[in-house]
């Protein structure tokens, strides 16, 4: 006999007391600081920033402390704080072309004017675990690493599509003055146009345009690309001020940018070429940008008369519909949260068509026998 589990108050309050006291782990270990998180696990922060849509180190550190080192959830908590806060109004259009760069390569240009800067990469690492790190003391080259990055953000580093552009030999941007939809004011409709895709991908999991990039590379979408630019670096972010008649500088904020390049037959109205994928996000996210933009040219499909080859990476609708994670988590763990009467009625359903088989099989059995 099933029976539905009673609890209360009182069971909630004393898991959430459990919870705060695994939060806190060993006590006999030193509590991790915010700061801590911040400067040391400074790539987690990044992704919960971009992912929360919300540009606070801190806040977003906090976040990740409470969640025990799960992201989504830290996601989660950034995403509810920022429906909290007004908003009294908008920034203007940051000027990447103006980025100082602490990191910059292109895969398609070896001496691109600017020269390739290297930066803070795993890229050229060895992955094998620097037991040296278990020690405490590793601050010996922190004032060196530091003038290199200050000496390369001062070069100056225009944008490598730009040289194919001045050739005619990749499609060009077309500028588009009209405001964008706000996708956190208004739903998200479908057919969504490029800024609309583009602020959905941007928020979307890491994870899922990482499995839907390799898919286009894995011949899911005919997207073989070539890294134009990956450039990481602070950008000012601009306000105008109606008072003054003028936008201000109001702060600055980390990003990350990646133009792919990508083939391109050509159409009846467009003669060969080369088109573009872009990705733009918050904080040092690189594998996010790159995945993002390849997502971004998978999905223009339509917009440059090619042929849709039924891939997961070519669906809007799929791919946007998927591609939140709070979204899916909530979705999937509301499974955890009580579904006794439903599952009661599954259960008597289940017994009805039982009880009918088996009475089916009773009336075969005679027949069988005679």
């Amino acid at each position: 006999m099933y029976v539905a589990v009673k609890g209360g108050e009182k069971a909630i309050d004393t898991a959430h007391a459990w919870l705060a006291e695994e939060r806190r782990g060993d006590r006999d270990v030193a509590d991790l600081s915010v700061a801590q998180i911040r400067e040391q696990l400074a790539l987690a922060v990044n992704r919960v920033m971009a992912e929360g849509a919300l540009y606070d180190p801190d806040l977003a550190a906090l976040a990740i402390k409470q969640a025990r080192g799960d992201l989504i959830e830290a996601i989660f908590l950034i995403r509810a704080y920022r429906t909290t806060q007004a908003r009294f109004g908008h920034s203007e259009p940051v000027d990447t072309g103006k980025m100082r760069c602490d990191r910059r390569i292109s895969a398609t240009f070896k001496d691109a004017p600017g020269g390739q800067v290297l930066g803070p990469t795993f890229d050229y690492t060895h992955r094998l675990i620097d037991f040296a790190l278990a020690a405490e003391d590793q601050a010996a080259n922190a004032s060196q690493v530091e003038a290199q990055s200050g000496d390369a953000a001062a070069a100056e580093m225009p944008r490598i599509t730009d040289f194919l552009d001045r050739d005619g030999l990749i499609q060009p941007e077309l500028r588009d003055d009209t405001t964008p939809p706000d996708m956190t004011r208004e739903p998200l409709a479908y057919p969504a146009n490029r800024a609309l895709r583009l602020q959905a991908l941007a928020r979307g999991d890491e994870g899922f345009l990482l499995g839907m990039a390799y898919s286009t590379q894995r011949g899911y979408g005919r997207n073989h690309p070539f890294v134009g630019e990956l450039r990481v670096g602070r950008v000012d972010v601009e306000m105008e001020i109606p008072e003054l008649g003028f936008a201000i500088t109001v702060g600055e904020v980390t990003l990350t940018e990646c133009e792919t390049v990508n083939q391109f037959v050509g159409s009846k109205s467009e003669p060969p070429q080369f088109t573009r994928g872009y990705g733009l996000v918050l904080g040092h996210t690189e594998r996010k940008a790159i995945s993002m933009a390849l997502v971004d040219r998978a999905l223009r499909w339509q917009e440059l008369d090619e042929d849709n080859s039924g891939a997961p990476a070519q669906d809007e609708e799929f791919v946007l519909a998927h591609a939140d994670n709070i979204q899916a988590t909530g979705f999937l763990e509301h499974i955890k949260l009580p579904h006794y009467v439903d599952f009661q009625s599954e259960l008597e359903l289940i017994r009805k068509l039982r009880a009918e088989a088996q009475a089916a099989q009773m009336v075969r059995q005679p027949e069988a026998a005679e």
